[in-house]
């Protein structure tokens, strides 16, 4: 302790303690030894590069090493621990599959989007030769500006390959002012492609001089330094910026549009027109515009829908009830097209991580190699096998149902043959909903006749799926119309659901409407020369009013119309080809089929916790009854009433309770010290007036950060309640 006696620390004697390493310090070690050298080693100032990079590297390394727990067994073993590697290895298998879906959603998504990307890109290019005007494209986002953060991303990448533009992207909340407006415009165009910040290149000039942050003229220079004159500002939520700001930096703008080519684009909620009446006819003048419309956010989702959801790649199945609660919340809460892929991967994540019996999705020799016996115990607990094994004793196939419960070798041969009977539920679903969408008869959306076939099947005559009265009512070119666009279907498939043609397998059923449409065609060109045309029993024009008088009373009466030999052969068609449709357009609900569980998730748990969360809800009861999350003795005596050894914050939230939409704090605080302080009710020993008005003041400020109280502009002693949506 010699070395510390020197006296260098007396006067920080009263501070706390130091430690330093012996390494480059001088002094002692842990052994006696000393450094080598009395100063620390100076730090070396790392430049930006090499951090991003070393930072890159970091990231990689900790990929990598959650990689190799993934492939080693990152999926915990289920059924009590009792779950065998290859199952869990099969798993986390089926769940990396969801990176290749990731992959088709996003080409889904660049095509959306792919017709505005280039007319958005062919007008600023014709508008570089712009020097009295700023050019300015319009473009029409529609009310889900939320949505749409995806298609100014994607201009960002499109607009910026070449290299020789910069853009940037404000939102109302980034530029409250003109100043942070310009700082964020600088510096996110000085910055590179990494993300590195440029505003130290350009802070000093060749001439020495230092700019400020918020100058356009670093911005000049940094542009010229590197061979770039041109810079797209886009305004995601034009409408919510300030008007004086947006006309303050479009007049900016055109002042430099000689050194630097500025152009603008604006996402718009309602109409140009009204964004238009929000300038001064001055500032307009500056701006040559164009504009452009956008997919809206409903055909973005349905085309991801049929991709994720209901294409041949999708892997789990959602469940209706799941399905309702997504395409609900996307419409109500107005959230973007990435929250929905957020929770369908979720969905992924929860099925194959919690479900035991996922991994019978994977390839059947995988599947009986990792079948075990505590999978057929988890079988024979589901509802599907108990409904199966009722329906076999319901149809008197007795030694069946018994070698199900009590033979694990028939079980299993079972078990792997719904693979097989999985793909032919799905692929024939698939292909009458395709189907019934190319007779264009239902003004339902694919969505909603998903979801429907899912929970109700696929039935022609029914509610839902009215499609036989509807082809009763067509006339002979209409029919012939739906037949060859049924035909066509057949051939080609559909490409959104990566369905493709199956014209090999439906053979009969093509050949059938052919027939069906010769038919057709036949009658129509026999009758064309008729006044009255081709009609059947079921047109209106087979329906006339008869009038009777009895008893001096005139009655009408609705009677069929003599039909000829060609009437009645085209009803006979139509009934042939309602018949055929009703046959190879059906499909039974999801729930009927056995094993189901396997490969369907339903659980709307999870997302109400996750997707649509309540902190509303759980702060109040954690105020209410605190004695449930702290479980300590003096919360215990009053929970869920008011007492006094409850804490301040839980106090206050039921004197909060029982006051009005203002509180008056002077009345709160009365209330409150009246329950707790010296001179209260209760046999305890109260608290001082200081100490209980510290309390009183956290308490009132912990209620605020909760969201419970606000400061009133009525009345500066009062505060209002906010109400939890």
């Amino acid at each position: 302790m010699a070395e510390l006696d020197d006296g260098f620390f007396q006067e920080d004697d009263h501070r706390g303690a130091y430690i330093f390493s012996a390494a480059g310090s001088g002094f002692p070690g842990v052994n006696g030894e000393t450094a080598s050298s009395g100063r620390p080693a100076k730090r070396r100032k790392v430049g930006k590069r090499e951090s991003a990079r070393a930072q890159e590297e970091l990231v990689v390394s900790q990929t990598a090493q959650t990689d190799g727990q993934t492939r080693g067994g990152g999926f915990v073993p289920l059924l009590n621990g009792t779950e065998g590697s290859k199952a869990v290895e099969s798993r986390a298998a089926l769940f990396a599959e969801w990176d290749v879906l990731e992959g088709k959603i996003q080409d889904v998504l660049r095509k959306a989007n792919g017709k505005t990307l280039e007319e958005v890109g062919a007008f600023l290019r014709a508008a570089e030769n712009q020097k009295n005007k700023t050019p300015a494209g319009f473009i029409i986002t529609g009310p889900n500006i939320a949505s749409q953060d995806l298609l100014f991303q994607q201009l960002a990448e499109e607009l910026c390959d070449d290299g020789r533009a910069k853009f940037v992207r404000l939102r109302s909340t980034e530029a409250p002012n003109l100043k942070a407006a310009l700082k964020k415009i600088i510096r996110d165009s000085t910055s590179d492609k990494n993300g590195e910040d440029g505003e130290a290149d350009m802070s000093i000039g060749q001439d020495g001089r230092k700019y400020l942050n918020y100058d356009l003229e670093a911005l000049h220079v940094s542009l010229r330094k590197h061979n770039s004159r041109r810079v797209i500002v886009a305004f995601q939520d034009s409408e919510a910026f300030d008007n004086g700001l947006m006309m303050d930096l479009i007049q900016l703008f055109g002042s430099w549009q000689d050194r630097i080519h500025f152009s603008v684009l604006f996402g718009i909620a309602t109409s140009v027109e009204l964004f238009q009446a929000r300038l001064l006819k001055s500032t307009a003048r500056q701006l040559y515009g164009g504009q452009f419309d956008v997919v809206q956010a409903d055909a973005v989702l349905e085309a991801v829908f049929k991709t994720a959801v209901a294409g041949t790649r999708a892997t789990v199945r959602l469940g209706p009830g799941i399905l309702r609660s997504l395409v609900d919340r996307q419409r109500d809460q107005v959230a973007g097209i990435q929250v929905f892929i957020s929770s369908v991967k979720y969905a992924y994540m929860c099925h194959f991580y919690g479900n035991p019996l996922s991994f019978l999705l994977a390839e059947g020799n995988k599947v009986k190699e990792a079948v075990q016996a505590e999978h057929l115990q988890a079988v024979r607990s589901l509802d599907s096998f108990k409904a199966h094994v009722e329906a076999a004793v319901d149809a008197r196939q007795l030694s069946y149902a018994r070698s199900l419960l009590e033979d694990d070798d028939e079980l299993t041969k079972r078990v792997l043959e719904q693979g097989q009977k999985r793909d032919d539920y799905l692929m024939q679903l698939l292909r009458s909903l395709t189907l019934v969408g190319a007779t264009g008869l239902l003004p339902t959306k694919f969505i909603e006749l998903y979801t429907t076939a899912l929970a109700e099947g696929i039935d022609l005559t029914s509610e839902a799926f009215p499609l036989t009265e509807s082809i009763r009512r067509l006339g002979p070119k209409d029919l012939v119309t739906l037949i060859s666009r049924l035909r066509d279907t057949i051939q080609t498939g559909n490409p959104d659901l990566d369905l493709d043609g199956w014209e090999t397998e439906a053979d009969e059923l093509i050949k059938s409407l052919t027939r069906i449409q010769n038919e057709i065609e036949t009658l129509a060109e026999r009758t064309k020369g008729n006044r009255d045309g081709l009609k059947s029993k079921y047109t209106a024009q087979s329906k006339v009013l008869r009038t009777t008088v009895v008893a001096q009373k005139v009655q009408l009466s609705r009677d069929t119309a003599t039909l000829t030999d060609d009437d009645k052969a085209f009803t006979a068609a139509i009934d042939s080809l309602t018949t055929l449709l009703s046959q190879h357009l059906s499909s039974s609900p999801i729930t009927d089929l056995f094993l189901h569980e396997a490969w369907v998730y339903d659980s709307k748990t999870p997302y109400r916790d996750v997707f649509i969360p309540k902190p509303g809800v759980t702060f109040g009861r954690a105020l209410s009854r605190p004695h449930d999350y702290l479980s300590c003795a003096c919360c215990k005596k009053g929970n869920g009433t008011l007492a006094a050894t409850l804490p301040t914050t839980s106090v206050l939230y039921h004197l909060y309770l029982e006051a009005g939409a203002l509180i008056n704090v002077a009345d709160l605080w009365a209330a409150y010290f009246a329950l707790v302080g010296d001179e209260n009710d209760s046999t305890e020993k109260g608290l001082d007036e200081r100490t209980a008005l510290v309390l009183f003041y956290r308490g009132l400020a912990e209620l605020r950060m909760m969201g419970f109280v606000r400061a009133s502009k009525k009345k500066a002693d009062h505060v209002g309640k906010v109400k939890w949506l």
